[in-house]
């Protein structure tokens, strides 16, 4: 009888055991993992404000002027009020629009670069390429949550720079918007991950 037992209890857990995967993958991916695209997205974000940053320091020179040189970037808000007030579907849709917008322009100044042999051509290659990889994780999040895409215009870009001097200010204008979106967007995604949580 105990052997019977025995018997029965280890053909039980043998089926248990074989149905864990099953169980494990019926479960969504957020709720396995809820909050570990948020820190990537936010780690990354970070890693690419770093990177404006010592670019920014690589050009270091004349002021940039006043005048808005990229007329099609995305506005940035940044208070706080504005963060306590986020969804988190619209908002990944809209940060995903406006990395995407800020793409279109770091290639357009990349093309610029490698044309006039401008010596930060390597080190925006890297950023396009952080940029790159940052879109792809938050596609991967706004499917696990099912946000929809906002498609993006081709933006307005301004005439090509024809100088060495005009690409430094071409360069340093659009670096110091994208510090300051970075900056945003980390907060967005850390405000994000808070409401997951809740």
């Amino acid at each position: 009888m105990k052997l019977l037992l025995d018997s029965s209890s280890s053909l039980l857990l043998s089926v248990l055991l074989a149905q864990l995967p099953l169980f494990t993958s019926a479960l969504p991916a957020h709720a396995r993992r809820p909050h570990a695209d948020f820190d990537k997205l936010t780690n990354q974000t970070r890693h690419l404000q770093k990177l404006t940053h010592d670019l920014i320091a690589f050009l270091s020179g004349d002021p940039v002027n006043d005048h808005p040189m990229f007329k099609s970037l995305p506005a940035i808000n940044i208070r706080a009020n504005d963060l306590s007030s986020l969804e988190l579907k619209p908002t990944l849709s809209q940060l995903h629009a406006d990395f995407k917008t800020f793409e279109h322009h770091f290639q357009w100044l990349n093309k610029v670069t490698q044309k006039h042999h401008h010596s930060s051509a390597p080190k925006l290659g890297e950023m396009i390429s952080h940029i790159n990889s940052l879109i792809g994780l938050l596609q991967r999040q706004m499917l696990q949550v099912d946000a929809p895409r906002i498609a993006v215009s081709p933006p307005s870009l301004p005439p090509h720079p024809s100088s060495q001097w005009e690409i430094n200010q071409s360069s340093k204008a659009l670096l110091q918007r994208f510090r300051l979106f970075c900056d945003w967007a980390a907060r967005a995604f850390l405000s994000l991950k808070s409401k997951t949580q809740a």
